[in-house]
């Protein structure tokens, strides 16, 4: 759920990076963090376990959409790959605007994928979300790799629902459809959000990740 601040005219949202672990979410995030001017973001702050840990910093869009009067404000979260740290999964994911679910592209973690997708929606269960109702996107991560399974295998895997959602393939060491993934996951959420609130029903601007021109030509992304 959107957290309004009166006091600075904000709107927060929260985005959480989930999947299995040493999937590729933290270097997700961490990639974001370093190509964001730092004016515009807060710091990544890391919430280390005994083997893992969670990453959280929130930004400002370079072009910021306004509602209301309101500008819009992100937090992306990273939740903890292992099974182990489900209860923290779940307090990450409580009050979640949307979701970068993250796979691994290589056929050995075809299972874990699975196992953390199911993981995934029975965590949102448990607030009373259903996967259906909130804006989330897929990430098939590692392509850059030998062992990976084909586009459609994971796509008949993952992206099988009855509404199919958008799928990117990633490379995130690199920076490869990162900021596009993240674009197209904001988009359905500020979307969702103006039909929801009592604003103009007018579809909302691309958010426009504050970072460098040369990184956006090169990632060949759209924003």
């Amino acid at each position: 759920m959107s957290i309004i601040n009166y006091a600075s005219r904000e709107i927060q949202f929260k985005i959480v990076y989930y999947g299995p672990a040493l999937c590729g979410k933290t270097t997700n995030l961490g990639y974001i963090h370093r190509r964001i001017n730092p004016q515009n973001r807060g710091d990544l702050v890391s919430l280390a376990t005994a083997a893992d840990r969670t990453l959280f910093f929130d930004f400002l869009p370079l072009n910021a959409v306004v509602i209301k009067g309101f500008v819009t404000k992100f937090q992306l979260y990273t939740v903890p790959g292992q099974v182990i740290y489900n209860a923290t999964r779940q307090l990450v994911l409580r009050s979640v605007d949307g979701v970068v679910f993250v796979a691994d592209s290589q056929w050995e973690k075809m299972e874990e994928n699975v196992e953390s997708f199911s993981n995934l929606e029975d965590n949102l269960a448990k607030q009373n979300i259903s996967l259906d109702e909130i804006p989330y996107v897929l990430q098939y991560n590692k392509r850059d790799l030998e062992n990976v399974a084909p586009l459609n295998y994971l796509e008949y895997v993952l992206n099988n629902r009855k509404k199919r959602v958008q799928s990117f393939e990633v490379v995130s060491s690199t920076g490869q459809n990162v900021f596009a993934s993240l674009n197209a996951v904001s988009q359905i959420l500020l979307h969702k959000f103006s039909q929801q609130s009592e604003a103009p029903k007018s579809s909302p601007a691309p958010v426009v990740v504050p970072v460098p021109a040369p990184a956006l030509q090169r990632e060949g992304n759209q924003v």
